[in-house]
């Protein structure tokens, strides 16, 4: 047995609970995993799991190795991934993915440039607003926002994204400018159910939080659709700041209670943990980080 592989297996046990999960991650047998991991067990001369029908969890000299490990196998394969590809010569294919209008507005440039300056890459991007499985759909990196719970994924954030309550002025002409998030009750308001919460708006002054459930008769699953609806003067939008530059800049949407503040929600590079990540990926989070850090004042910060 190659120590590598054992402690690979090791981790990815312990990490998932399951010599099931972990055989599905490392792309191996759930024979060929308990295997490696009893050899290793026999190499160091001490067991580092409980195995039980139910759950395998870990001993005491288990939960030091855990606590060591994935730092050594993520030096490990940085070490090997730079050594093995030259960042000028990119090549292959990557197959991303990204939630439909935040890849439409600002995932669509970034990859745009990025290919341009790596003739031999092909970009495949897939926009969904679901969250696509990595592994079974082939995908080298997904783009996500908001918070994760991605115990099989590996996460970089690249930046934030900030939200705005806006409305039209022909709104606003016949119905009165809120002041308060308690106002906002008096109000018809538009959801887009792609938002983390999207039924609860939550709104931050200097010294308090509000939480609003805003009276709503239209929903949609787009920011772009909600953001038309505002510029239609059907109600008040909570919208990512990347579909509304256009529209504020040149007044058809008015941006409302200034003094309180949405929420802001992170841009995550997420991928597959427990292999080496390819050169081209790795080239891909740094620049997409640079990107973000760039084009902040568009909203990504």
């Amino acid at each position: 047995m190659d120590l590598i592989d054992g402690l690979r297996a090791f981790v990815a046990t312990a990490q998932s609970g399951s010599f099931t999960e972990a055989a599905h991650r490392l792309s191996i047998s759930n024979r060929l995993t308990s295997k490696y991991v009893a050899e290793l067990e026999k190499r160091i001369g001490a067991r580092l799991l409980q195995r039980t029908t139910r759950k395998v969890g870990l001993t005491p000299i288990g939960e030091d190795l855990l606590a060591r490990a994935p730092a050594l196998l993520e030096e490990l394969d940085d070490m090997l991934s730079a050594v093995a590809e030259d960042a000028s010569s990119l090549s292959g294919v990557l197959r991303l993915s990204a939630p439909v209008t935040f890849g439409e507005r600002m995932i669509r440039e970034l990859l745009g440039h990025f290919a341009a300056e790596h003739p031999g890459l092909a970009i495949d991007l897939h926009l969904s607003d679901a969250f696509v499985d990595l592994a079974t759909g082939g995908f080298d990196l997904a783009f996500r926002v908001g918070e994760l719970d991605t115990a099989s994924l590996k996460v970089r954030k690249l930046g934030e994204i900030h939200s705005q309550l806006v409305a039209s002025p022909t709104y606003l002409a016949h119905h009165a400018t809120p002041r308060t998030p308690a106002d906002l009750s008096h109000h018809s308001c538009i959801i887009d159910s792609n938002s983390p919460d999207p039924t609860r708006w939550t709104l931050r002054s200097d010294d308090d939080r509000h939480i609003v459930t805003p009276p709503h008769q239209l929903t949609v699953n787009s920011a772009r659709v909600a953001r038309d609806w505002a510029l239609d003067g059907y109600g008040i939008a909570l919208c990512p700041d990347f579909v509304l530059d256009e529209a504020l800049a040149n007044g058809q949407l008015v941006p409302l209670l200034n003094g309180y503040q949405p929420p802001s929600y992170p841009i995550n590079a997420v991928y597959l943990a427990g292999s080496v990540l390819p050169h081209k990926v790795r080239a891909l989070i740094d620049y997409a980080i640079a990107h973000f850090q760039a084009n902040a004042h568009h909203g990504a910060k």
